[in-house]
């Protein structure tokens, strides 16, 4: 990294100056839609949180693929490439399946349910102290620690996009820039990647700080001001910009290297061939014990998450659509572009930039060293600055800058969701005070939460290296509660007990875990977390009584969940098969959706990868044809009309 990091000097600020008046109009931007949409987000916390229920789906969905490109992404994906081949990207590649699920099987339950917090559904699910007990800890969990931590680092991650290109030493007066290096090296807080030791790592972390405060700043701005609405018109044109950007790049790295058949000329000539084998594998190179214990993995990893059934600020948006149709819709356009468009645009940039700044280790052999990995992922930022011409080098910064804000967006408005509707409304003002908020006062605690979550979030950047082992641990707590998650949405017999057993569990697993097993055996914990945990809630299931019936009929009725509801169907008088039915359609939906997606990764991904040379275009062909034939099958069932089975009594179309 350092070799890169202060690649600007006074004699190249005239053709600066293009690049930072393309990010300064991205930013003016911002902030406009954030006060043009200030009154509307005004009204009530349906409003701020949720945009009043109006998106359209292809503004959700592009909005959460938004959120999911963190500025850090590209860098991670270059540096998993290089030191794993391109098999290893299907440890990302697999949520697919959980986001099409999200969509056919949840997304219009998420909507139907009508609340503005996963926290708050809690509630509706489930009756009594525990559900308030269990809707206060999710409030706590996801809204403060998970989301501040991940906010955290973000923030830190920026600081190695923003290194290389914004260097306020040189352009802000001397004496301004040592008093904040002064401050910075007063409380050890070093936001570089220079080692400790190097002159400049007080100065570029005194860069890099300004650079996160107006970052902040301006997101802070137009989020808090316009709410959803504003994240989410913000949200569209960032991922825009990044797209079209990252698309730009790719073609400088071809055609830098002279097209794709010298791209794979020059991997075999530095690497080998084996090795380039090795490298743009899209299934196993080899059936060694750990590539079957990766594949295990990956089997269980797309439900073994946090977010498992849309949990987080995916829920949200899907229940800001204006109908239940349009929900669906956003999950389909938010996976295709997370995994399809986004993979796709960046396989011709890694194995490029691996050409053009040869490795000093061999790639994609799994077996590299961390220092490898980290170099590696700074190619990437070397690229855009040795590759792209002035003014085009602005518009992939504003797309990676833009990637870090539709970042940072979400997790404040997000959080603040939790702190607002689920903490003060429910605990502090109705429970305490016996009273319920006017919708303005809310909207001003929203406001201001977002100021409490910056300043958690920062607290804690400041102090990242000592919670490392906590967010691991959070991560692998996190895994344990995927299945009852989704269990919850399908089977009545779920019940507070459950998911209560399902955080108590893995709490209690996840340090012995660690313990017994060391940081390279992240797939075996997970394994062991995802079994005990899910053995600890079945049990409690069955040796536990359901929730009452006037709870489980009062949820049924509202949300008309797919699933086994047979019991509660009768008793709220509807169609006793409509759930099951219902279930096996969306299933089989999100199974032929999910072979279309990895249908064109993996075909589109080897005519990239084949440089052009003609070597197995007919299984390419293939895997694009097969994908794009089953559209129409998952269309038809994923799309169909609910209202005709709900037999008039719920039409969910009409509901919003």
């Amino acid at each position: 990294m350092s070799g890169f990091v202060s690649f600007l000097d006074h004699d190249k600020m005239p053709f600066m100056l293009l690049d930072v008046s393309v990010v300064l109009i991205f930013i003016v931007y911002s902030v406009s839609v954030g006060f043009a949409l200030r009154r509307a987000a005004s009204r009530g916390m349906t409003d701020y949180f949720l945009a009043g229920r109006s998106l359209k789906g292809w503004q959700a969905g592009v909005s959460m693929a938004a959120t999911q490109y963190a500025a850090d992404t590209p860098l991670l994906v270059t540096g998993l490439v290089a030191t794993a081949g391109i098999f290893s990207l299907w440890r990302l590649w697999v949520y697919a399946i959980a986001f099409l699920m999200m969509g056919f099987v949840l997304g219009a339950c998420w909507r139907r349910a009508q609340v503005l917090t996963d926290a708050e559904f809690t509630e509706l699910r489930y009756a009594g102290t525990g559900a308030a007990f269990l809707r206060a800890v999710k409030a706590v969990h996801m809204g403060t620690l998970i989301n501040c931590t991940v906010l955290a680092m973000v923030l830190i991650a920026a600081t190695r996009i923003a290194e290389p290109f914004l260097t306020w030493h040189m352009w802000l007066p001397e004496s301004w820039v040592h008093e904040v290096a002064a401050f910075l090296e007063a409380v050890r807080f070093r936001l570089t990647a220079l080692p400790p030791d190097d002159p400049m790592v007080w100065i570029r972390s005194a860069d890099n700080f300004i650079s996160i405060l107006l970052i902040v700043a301006f997101t802070t701005l137009y989020s808090t001001t316009g709410g959803l609405r504003s994240v989410v018109a913000t949200d569209v044109v960032q991922f825009s910009i990044a797209m079209i950007a990252t698309a730009i790049y790719a073609w400088f790295v071809v055609d830098h290297i002279g097209g794709l058949r010298q791209m794979g000329d020059g991997l075999v000539s530095l690497y080998g061939d084996a090795s380039r084998r090795a490298l743009l594998a899209f299934g196993p190179p080899n059936w060694s014990d750990a590539t079957l214990l990766f594949i295990s993995v990956l089997a269980i990893q797309w439900f073994a998450q946090i977010n498992a059934d849309g949990t987080g600020y995916l829920a949200q948006r899907t229940m800001a659509c204006v109908t239940d149709r349009e929900a669906k819709k956003a999950a389909v356009i938010f996976t295709f572009a997370q995994v399809c468009v986004r993979s796709l645009l960046w396989l011709p940039i890694i194995l490029g930039l691996l050409v053009i700044y040869p490795a000093g280790e061999v790639p994609g052999l799994g077996q590299a060293s961390e220092s490898f990995r980290v170099a590696r992922e700074g190619t990437f930022a070397m690229g855009i600055r040795d590759l792209l011409p002035v003014g085009l080098r602005g518009l992939m910064l504003t797309g990676m800058l833009a990637a870090l804000a539709s970042t940072v967006d979400t997790h404040l408005n997000w959080g603040a969701s939790y702190w607002t509707n689920d903490l003060y409304k429910r605990f502090v003002m109705q429970k305490l005070f016996q009273r319920d908020p006017h919708q303005r006062e809310l909207v001003w605690i929203a406001r201001l939460s977002n100021l409490g979550i910056l300043v958690i979030a920062m607290t804690i950047m400041a102090r990242l290296d000592s919670i490392q082992t906590a967010w691991h641990l959070s991560l692998l707590f996190g895994s344990g509660l995927g299945v009852v998650l989704i269990l919850r949405w399908v089977w009545h017999r779920i019940n507070v007990w459950s998911e209560i057993t399902a955080g108590l569990s893995s709490f209690m697993l996840a340090p012995l875990l660690l313990y017994f097993f060391p940081d390279t055996d992240e797939g075996a914990r997970l394994l062991w977390m995802v079994s005990g945990s899910t053995a600890a809630v079945m049990i409690v299931t069955l040796i536990t009584p359901p929730e009452s019936r006037e709870t489980l009929v009062r949820f049924y009725d509202q949300v008309r969940p797919p699933g086994f509801w047979k019991k509660v169907a009768v008793w709220a008088e509807d169609k006793p098969g409509r759930s099951e039915k219902l279930l096996r359609r969306s299933l089989a939906a999100t199974v032929l959706a999910s072979l279309t997606v990895f249908g064109w990764v993996i075909g589109i991904g080897k005519l990239i990868t084949g440089f052009g040379q003609g070597q197995n275009l007919w299984f390419a062909w293939g895997m694009i044809f097969a994908g794009s034939a089953v559209i129409p099958v998952w269309w038809r069932l994923g799309f169909h009309d609910d209202s005709i089975e709900l037999a008039g009594s719920f039409s969910s179309d009409k509901m919003i």
